[in-house]
Formats: structure tokens, C-alpha cells, sequence
């Protein structure tokens, strides 16, 4: 960071000093990106973490299919995980059309958007600005600090790089139509606008933004020193006198000309808002007043605005869930509002000779205000993610400050330049270390509860990783932790069961499901993995209650119509089983048990061409499972197709030798070819495998008598 003169592009006679001007700003723009891709470079062996991404990409089938016609209606027409954001589902679904599960694309293409972001910030600060360095310098604290990590290391904050696109693009947008007011330009604007709008609704304060950059520095409003290109603001031989705005009279508005002005923005700003809080409170993420006061939410809030400043200046602690204390010391409330009061006046008063203290200021109280909690949605404090556009206004007053600051310095520019330098080096090192905790969801979560307490969310993640570990005590401990933690939360006690009942304590199991519906009628997980319990005691009328309760409530729910297929198929109702089987499979084509499970109904039923198809499908998703290939011989062999039977039994012993079945009805179906020694081999194979096997011992025979076998 140095000392910068305001640009002077507008008054230079040639092309040649233009064309320098050209070459510095990309040259910052090539640093900038390259900076960026060489920290966050380990993603590319980044894994999906077990928090949202299900939802969001790998578990989602509407994601996974990729681009699909039914997919962009979906994503338009539904909310989804308690938003309403159809752009940012569709590039999640570009990115499973081009690279399917791949993480590493996934996460690329949240390191790529980051950088287009911070160079898109640096253009628009030079721009408005004329101040290379400086734009600069905000635009590298941008890419590298590490309380930006959270909203690019994790592929389900698509939103907030995507969101964040859009917004600097709509500033460019914006600074382009201020430099020259027209009806189209302004269309521009708000297309843009309403883009990032449908990527993450955060960006619905952009209208208030624009207002604080009339101010400073666009220098639009006519109130002195504001409209006179003053101290920090746009010089005059940047950006000639103010072209007329097609919204009131003169190069300069009032106050009310500009809000005017941004009627049509605040317009769509309120439609999505509005969008939002109904999505948000249909998928039950928006906390009642009768869980937190609003009261409580305001002091909740004042100490998040103030530990957000903090964690800017020493990122120490940072985790991906942050749980809200039970209590709220009052001496803390007190003194954040104390430092918050005490800023916003010292912001104020400076504004006349300092303008962008009270611009960075407002920036940042005004981006917060969405998701600092006045609202709540979730359960969670504050996020490291929400500060991703914030703190781009503190960014601003550091930057801008500091030059102030050191401009007595004789040796201002290299101290300012040693003191830049430093500054983001420790925030290479910073954010390359938080990083690492991205790798994957166990550590992750691990880091999480080593730097919180009581975190119910970390401990339930956690534990479910351990469950897929096979770990089951380890995975009792932490839900069991959670249920202490938060007994009202009717997750944890599914979680709970279902860790009791992989342990066999099925009545156990059973008495957590029950108190997770009590909590929660609507918890389709319960309904359904207790609908699979009664169905392994027999209660098959009971199971298919609960099985069509889940389905009620989610009917997307592919495990709901598969359990529904596994309770019809047990009473033999075949049509009915098939109907659930293809439903599951609609929305999960990819489970290999639900094709076999289709295919044994499809077999009942006759319809023998249809399950080898569905058999077949089976050794597609999972070439090296030999029951697969054994399932798909038999099917082969019992049409007469005994060639390619033949080659997945072979198939299926090269993955499994012990397999004395495989070897039986490999035999049985060489025989039927006429190949009598080879069916002898597989027949004394079977039989080394089980002595006392008569079929197989009487198929020896058989073929021994045929005197074929030497």
C-alpha cells in the first residue's frame, strides 16, 4: 500500500500514456488473481463436507442430474433449504453437468468467482476513485482474508461468491451509467441487480450502497463538500462536470433526486426480500419470537457487529458454526454499543473533511443488517461468511485512513509499502492455515469444537461422520452431547436412534424416534426410519403410516419411496412397489439398491426383460460388487441367454472366488452349453467351498456320467 496521486487519464494528450495506464491496472489485476489462485490452491483436494453440501450438490437430485429442463423450472419455482436463489442453484448444476461429482470443479469455481470478484473491486474502487494503490490494497485484503475463507472453501456458499458477482457487476454497471445517464444504462443496472437478487438475497442493501457512494466518491449529492469532488472523492480532471441524469435536473441531485433514482432498485430489493422471509419461514429456519426475544436478537447483534471488527483485525477462533449463548452478559451488550456509538460518531463528525470514514462506516453497519440477526435465521450468532461484502467498507477506511494518516511521513511511501506488505502476508498465512480446516467435514468439525463450546451443530456433524466411519460409539458420544446440549432439537434425537438402533438397542431406537415427533410432527427422517423399524418387527401396517406421513411431508424424499417399495414389495403388492422404486429413482439415479430392488419386483411380476435391464443398471453404478453381476448372470441365465450369463458369473467369481453359489450356477449354465469339463471344475469348486452340498454334488455326477469328463 503507498501514497497515490488521483489518476489524471483524462487529461493526458496521447495515446501512449493511456495505453501505460492500461498496462499498470492489469498488471494489478494479473497480481491480484495470481495472488489469489496460489493461496487458495489446496482446494483442488478439498472433499464435499457433510454440512449443506448434501443438500445443496451431492445429495440433491434436482443438482445432480445437471441441467435439466425440469431442474431450471425447479430451481425457479421451489425454495429450497429455506431459500429462494435459482441462479446460484442452475451454476450448481452447470457444474454437475460438466464435472459431475467431482469436488475439486466444484470448489474451483468458487476460487474462480472470488477472484473475478476482487478484480471486479479493484476495477470499480480505480475507477471511481482514481486511486490505483489504494483500490488496489482493499481489493488484495478482499481476496486474502481469512475470514473470507468460509465463503469460498465451501461449495454450498456458492451463493455468497455468486451473490457477490453480481453486486461489483452492478457496480461497474452503475459507475458507467453515472458517467453517462441513459434509460439503457440504468436498465443495465437493475438487470444486473436483479441477477444477483435470484443468486443470494444479501445483496438487497446494494440500492443503500449506491446512495453512500453519491456521497463519496462519486460526489453526486449537492450538499458541500460532498458535491465538490472533495477530499478523497473524484477529482475533477478524472471525471469531468456530471452529465444530466435522466431522473432530476443538473449534474447533482439532493438527497430525495437520488432515492428517486433508486426507487426502481429498492422496488425489486423489497420483492426479494419478501421472497426470502417466505422461504426462509416455510423451511422453519426463521427463529420465533417466542425462542429469542427481541431484545435478545438486538443485543445478539450489537456484539456481532462489534466481534466482527475484531475478528478483522486478530482472526483468531474461527469456526464454521458459532452457537448462540444461552445468556447474553449485559456488560458485554453495554460495551458494544458503547465502541459501535463511539465509531458512528467519530464516522459523523469526520465526514465532512474525511468522507469515505462515514461511507465505509454506513457500508458496513447497513450490509450486516440482512443477516445480523434482528431477523434470525438459523441458529447461529454470527457467520464468518456474512462479512464477505461487509467488511469490503472497513477494507475501504483502513486503506484510505492510513494513507491520510502517513501523509506528514517523510517516508511515507516506504512505510506504508513495508506495512501493506506485511499486513498481507499475514493474511497469506492466516487464511492458507484456516484453509486447511476445509480440507474435509472431520476436520472441519473437529477445529469447530476445539475453539467453541457447547456447539450442538459441530458435535452433530461431527458425530455423523463418525457414524459413516462405522465408529458408533463415537458417533452415541457426540449425539448423545448434542440431546444435553439442546433437548428441544428433534434432529439430534434421530440421529440418537438411529446410532442406537446400528447398535441393536432397537427399543431405544424406537423411544427417540418417538420423542423427535413429538418435538416435531413434520420430521419426515423420524417418521421414516421408525417406519423401517416396524417394518423389521413384522408392524408392516404401522411401517407404511409412517412411510406415507414421510412422503406427505417431503414427497421428493427418495428413501421415503423406496422404504414405501420395501413394505408393499413385503406384502406382494408389485404394481404398487414398482411405482415407489421408479419414484426413487427419478430423483437418485444413481442408487444401486433401489435398481435392485426393482428389479426383484420386476422379476415378481413377469417382467423378466426389465429387471435384467435394471440388474444391468446395477453393474453400472457398481462394476466391482459381485453380487451385482451374480444377480444380473441369473437373471441372463433363466432367459436362456447363456453367453452372457456365462460372463458375469466369471465376472462376478474374479471379484469373489469363494463364492461357491457363483460356481454352482456357472456350472449349471456351462452344462447347459455342453461344456461338461468346465462345469465339472465349477461344480468341485462349489463343492470345496460346502461338502455337503447335494445339488451340486449331484450335478458332479451328473456331468461325470455323461462321459464327457475325461
Amino acid at each position: 500500500m503507498g501514497i497515490d496521486t488521483p489518476g489524471r487519464r483524462g487529461n493526458h494528450s496521447g495515446g501512449c500514456a493511456r495505453h501505460a495506464d492500461f498496462r499498470r491496472d492489469l498488471g494489478v489485476c494479473l497480481l491480484l488473481a495470481l495472488s489469489t489462485l496460489a493461496v487458495y490452491a489446496p482446494v483442488r483436494g478439498f472433499d464435499f463436507v457433510n454440512y449443506d453440501d448434501p443438500e445443496y450438490v451431492t445429495g440433491n437430485p434436482h443438482v445432480r442430474n445437471g441441467l435439466t429442463v425440469d431442474g431450471i423450472v425447479w430451481a425457479f419455482t421451489h425454495s429450497h433449504s429455506a431459500n429462494w436463489h435459482p441462479l446460484t442453484w442452475i451454476s450448481h448444476m452447470l457444474d454437475c453437468q460438466l464435472f459431475g461429482l467431482n469436488p475439486a470443479a466444484h470448489h474451483l469455481t468458487n476460487v474462480l468467482l472470488h477472484i473475478a470478484n476482487t478484480v471486479l473491486l479493484f476495477w470499480v474502487l480505480n475507477a471511481m476513485t482514481g486511486r490505483r494503490w489504494r483500490s488496489g490494497f482493499v481489493a488484495a485484503l478482499f481476496a486474502l482474508h481469512p475470514l473470507h475463507v468460509e465463503s469460498v472453501a465451501w461449495v454450498s456458499e456458492r451463493k455468497d461468491v455468486l451473490g457477490a458477482f453480481f453486486w461489483m457487476l452492478t457496480l461497474a454497471a452503475y459507475v458507467r451509467y453515472v458517467r453517462r445517464p441513459t434509460w439503457w444504462r440504468y436498465a443495465a443496472v437493475a438487470l444486473v441487480f436483479a441477477l444477483g437478487l435470484m443468486a443470494k438475497q444479501m445483496v438487497v442493501t446494494l440500492p443503500v450502497v449506491l446512495l453512500l457512494l453519491d456521497l463519496w466518491p462519486l460526489g453526486r449529492l449537492e450538499v458541500p463538500p460532498f458535491g465538490k469532488g472533495g477530499q478523497g472523492g473524484i477529482p475533477p480532471n478524472v471525471r469531468p462536470n456530471p452529465p444530466q441524469s435522466p431522473f432530476f435536473k443538473g449534474g447533482r441531485g439532493t438527497v430525495v433526486g437520488l432515492v428517486i433514482e433508486k426507487l426502481p432498485l429498492i422496488g425489486l430489493a423489497v420483492a426479494a426480500s419478501a421472497i426470502t422471509f417466505v422461504a426462509q419461514r416455510h423451511g422453519g429456519a426463521v427463529v420465533s419470537a417466542a425462542d429469542r426475544t427481541l431484545t435478545f436478537r438486538a443485543a445478539n447483534a450489537l456484539i456481532a457487529y462489534v466481534t466482527y471488527l475484531v475478528k478483522m483485525v486478530w482472526p483468531s477462533g474461527l469456526a464454521v458454526f458459532y452457537p448462540t449463548p444461552a445468556v447474553l452478559l449485559a456488560w458485554w451488550v453495554a460495551g458494544a454499543a458503547l465502541v459501535l456509538s463511539a465509531l458512528s460518531v467519530l464516522a459523523f463528525r469526520a465526514a465532512r473533511q474525511r468522507p469515505y470514514l462515514l461511507v465505509g462506516w454506513l457500508w458496513y453497519l447497513g450490509t450486516l443488517v440482512p443477516v445480523i440477526g434482528i431477523v434470525q435465521v438459523g441458529d447461529q450468532a454470527m457467520a464468518d461468511r456474512y462479512t464477505y461484502l461487509p467488511l469490503v467498507g472497513i477494507f475501504i477506511i483502513v486503506t484510505w485512513g492510513a494513507c491520510d494518516l502517513a501523509a506528514r511521513w517523510p517516508s511515507r511511501r516506504i512505510g506504508l509499502g513495508l506495512v501493506g506488505t506485511a499486513a498481507l502476508a499475514a493474511c497469506c498465512t492466516l487464511t492458507w492455515r484456516q484453509l486447511h480446516y476445509w480440507r474435509n467435514g472431520s476436520a472441519l468439525f473437529q477445529r469447530a469444537l476445539a475453539v467453541t463450546a457447547d456447539n450442538h451443530v459441530a458435535h452433530l456433524n461431527f458425530g455423523q461422520i463418525l457414524f459413516d466411519q462405522g465408529d458408533l460409539r463415537g458417533a452415541l458420544g457426540h449425539f448423545t452431547e448434542v440431546v444435553r446440549i439442546r433437548p428441544g432439537f428433534a434432529k439430534a434425537r434421530v440421529n440418537l436412534a438411529a446410532a442406537l438402533a446400528a447398535t441393536g438397542e432397537t427399543d431405544a431406537a424406537m423411544a427417540q424416534y418417538a420423542e423427535a415427533l413429538r418435538l416435531d410432527p413434520n420430521e419426515s427422517m423420524a417418521h421414516l426410519n421408525l417406519g423401517l423399524l416396524l417394518a423389521a418387527r413384522g408392524d408392516l401396517d404401522a411401517a407404511l403410516a409412517h412411510c406415507a406421513e414421510a412422503l406427505r411431508l417431503d414427497p421428493m424424499y427418495a428413501k421415503a419411496h423406496t422404504a414405501m417399495g420395501l413394505a408393499l414389495a413385503a406384502r406382494e403388492k408389485w404394481p404398487e412397489a414398482i411405482a415407489h422404486y421408479r419414484e426413487a429413482i427419478r430423483l437418485d439415479p444413481e442408487s444401486a439398491a433401489v435398481h435392485n430392488s426393482l428389479a426383484i419386483a420386476f422379476e415378481h411380476s413377469g417382467r423378466a426383460e426389465e429387471a435384467i435391464q435394471q440388474y444391468a443398471e446395477v453393474v453400472r453404478i457398481v462394476p466391482d460388487d459381485p453380487r451385482g453381476h451374480y444377480n444380473l448372470a441369473s437373471a441372463l441365465a433363466d432367459q436362456g441367454r447363456l453367453d452372457e450369463a456365462i460372463h458375469h458369473y466369471r465376472e462376478t467369481l474374479r471379484r469373489k472366488a469363494d463364492f461357491p453359489e457363483a460356481h454352482y450356477a456357472l456350472g449349471i449354465a456351462l452344462a447347459r452349453k455342453g461344456d461338461f469339463p468346465a462345469a465339472a471344475t465349477e461344480f468341485r469348486a462349489a463343492l470345496a467351498a460346502r461338502p455337503d452340498w447335494p445339488a451340486a454334488q449331484a450335478a458332479l455326477e451328473s456331468v461325470l456320467a455323461s462321459g464327457a469328463v475325461p
